[in-house]
């Protein structure tokens, strides 16, 4: 069969989004590993459908590019809110997204040709329970600056959940750091049981860091949006920023504040690459 899609991007985390809302379009996950390869498909981080929701206007079905479906993407839901905007599925610039998260709000801002250039998205409260992330740790108090071991090396992170579980790990260099040896193995660590994303961090300045990230399903990408969101948390809770954090990601940057409200609020570009038809 012929499929319609568009494949887009925030800060370099491409996905391919098919929309779903007239037609009940599913694919297996063979089906999306060949439509996510990036030498023999379109080539992207996973795949994206939008579909219609009863608790939001619309809801985000998302699947890694090994097939495995996902919860939460945070550069994934800025280009749905994209995507929704300009091919006219919505005229709301505050549309609601469901999500494995839950629903959560965003805010579009548009160009001079009314098309959506920056998104802001209310990402909830970060999850600190460790039975939620989820992470096998005794008690209920958040998994601050502990110990993990690989390799017979020791690494000091912090989990967070942003919807999807998150491993954030300071280190000198990012850029120096060998993170495809060490992220598959924090990635598939017996202490997380629905495997991790991996965030290896450093500190650029006051209130601003550099990471890369290890997806769970993906490898590295350029970009992770729920992890720049993860990191900030883990951040002002090993006390080495403020709550309004600039962070850079290797596809761009991302603002990222921690309101009063205890809501995480993610800033940042949506962009379409191309679209097209593919047989699948």
């Amino acid at each position: 069969m012929k499929i319609k899609f568009t494949k887009m991007e925030g800060i370099g985390n491409d996905y391919v989004y098919i929309d779903a809302t007239k037609e009940n379009i599913r694919l297996t996950p063979e089906q999306i590993q060949k439509l996510s390869d990036r030498n023999f498909g379109i080539g992207s981080d996973g795949v994206i459908f939008i579909r219609d929701s009863k608790s939001g206007e619309f809801q985000m079905d998302m699947y890694n590019s090994d097939g495995s479906s996902s919860e939460m993407c945070g550069n994934g839901v800025r280009c749905v809110g994209k995507f929704v905007y300009d091919h006219g599925l919505t005229k709301n610039k505050r549309p609601t997204i469901e999500t494995g998260k839950g629903v959560l709000t965003l805010d579009l801002s548009t160009n001079p040709s009314d098309k959506v250039e920056m998104v802001s998205v209310d990402m909830g409260e970060p999850i600190l329970k460790p039975a939620l992330v989820p992470i096998k740790w005794d008690g209920e108090a958040p998994v601050i600056d502990q110990v993990l071991e690989v390799d017979g090396k020791k690494f000091h992170f912090t989990a967070v959940s942003m919807g999807n579980p998150h491993c954030v790990i300071y280190v000198d260099d990012a850029d120096k750091f060998p993170v495809h040896e060490i992220g598959p193995k924090i990635e598939n660590h017996p202490l997380f049981p629905k495997r991790v994303n991996v965030e290896f961090v450093s500190i650029k300045g006051k209130d601003h860091l550099y990471q890369r990230t290890w997806e769970r399903g993906a490898g590295e990408t350029l970009a992770c949006g729920t992890g720049a969101c993860a990191v900030m948390v883990a951040s002002v809770l090993n006390g080495k920023t403020g709550k309004n954090v600039k962070i850079d990601l290797k596809g761009g940057t991302l603002q990222i504040e921690w309101k009063e409200s205890g809501n995480i609020i993610m800033t940042g570009p949506a962009k379409e690459v191309f679209s097209g038809e593919v047989e699948i």
